[in-house]
């Protein structure tokens, strides 16, 4: 299955889990898997959340952030690749001074 991202319309989530600022995003739900090309802008969050039913991977393709897992912070650069397995919880930021794009999937268990 070929994904072609640079052709699907950017959408903007306002307040994403609760976050600061905005979310900007190109997502596909496959059926199986959500897959997204996301984007944070300085100072943007996306709020703390747990995955109940499923887990989260997040590639960081450009910027700098951080992660907040399970009450710790993780410092997030591009080639930089985080894991929230399932029952966990994690926030993301963008501490720095350019957008920070990240490519995410998200698998059903």
């Amino acid at each position: 299955m070929l994904i072609s991202f640079q052709n699907m319309n950017e959408v903007t989530v306002p307040h994403a889990r609760g976050g600061e600022k905005e979310l900007f995003r190109r997502h596909v739900d496959t059926g199986d898997n959500q897959i997204m090309v996301g984007r944070l802008e300085p100072g943007a969050t996306i709020g703390p959340h747990t995955h109940e039913d499923d887990s989260e991977t997040v590639y960081i393709l450009s910027g700098k952030g951080r992660m907040l897992y399970d009450g710790r912070y993780e410092p997030l650069e591009p080639g930089v690749c985080h894991h929230c397995p399932k029952g966990h919880s994690h926030s993301l930021e963008n501490t720095g001074d350019e957008d920070l794009t990240f490519f995410a999937v998200i698998p059903k268990q």
